[in-house]
């Protein structure tokens, strides 16, 4: 079953964009949050992105590439935060989204770092470079939940984290494993705004 995915991104990403619309076999929605809604109320922000953006979509695809980092500011970033913000939010009437993070190739080298040895457990981990200059904290965070344990296994994430290279082999199996996540336990330590 094709999964609806809404496509979180910045502009200087377009042309990833426009491949996922256009060259993959993807259920995709078409819609940007371009302008700013009218409002400083940031809950209202939050249900008209819901309503007006995310309603049909059960995966948000979120683009990271180097120009969606926090380090940019608020003001750089408030669009693709709210649409992350929105996505994560579980209410009444709306349901949270499975949130699929796709590296795209300019950013491989920063966020996939190899592996090393813990010194607390001894074991070899992957070491996956999530902060503030590689992407947004509403993604960082859900993917690197605090689990009090020296490495973050599958059941202590939320966030799905895939190469771009990766994702267009088997779009299908990345964006069904997002969509899983939302009945995961897991699900229930997301955080909206971190």
């Amino acid at each position: 079953m094709k999964r609806k995915c809404f496509i979180s991104c910045k502009t200087e990403d377009f042309d990833y964009k426009k491949i996922l619309l256009g060259d993959l076999d993807i259920d995709l929605i078409d819609k940007s949050l371009h302008d700013a809604i009218d409002s400083n109320d940031e809950n209202y922000i939050m249900q008209k992105i819901r309503e007006d953006y995310l309603s049909d979509s059960t995966v948000t695809i979120h683009l990271i590439g180097e120009f969606s980092n926090d380090n940019l500011g608020w003001e750089e970033q408030k669009y693709i935060k709210r649409e992350l913000q929105a996505s994560l939010y579980h209410g009444f009437y709306n349901t949270m989204n499975g949130i699929l993070g796709i590296v795209l190739p300019n950013m491989y080298d920063k966020i996939f770092r190899g592996s090393v040895s813990c010194s607390k457990c001894g074991q070899v981990h992957s070491y996956i470079d999530l902060n503030a200059s590689t992407t947004i904290s509403e993604f960082s965070y859900n993917y690197y939940i605090p689990n009090g344990k020296c490495a973050y296994p599958e059941e202590d994430r939320f966030c799905i984290l895939v190469k771009w290279d990766d994702f267009v082999v088997s779009p299908e199996k990345y964006i069904e494993e997002a969509y899983s996540k939302r009945e995961d336990p897991v699900s229930n330590k997301v955080k909206v705004r971190p």
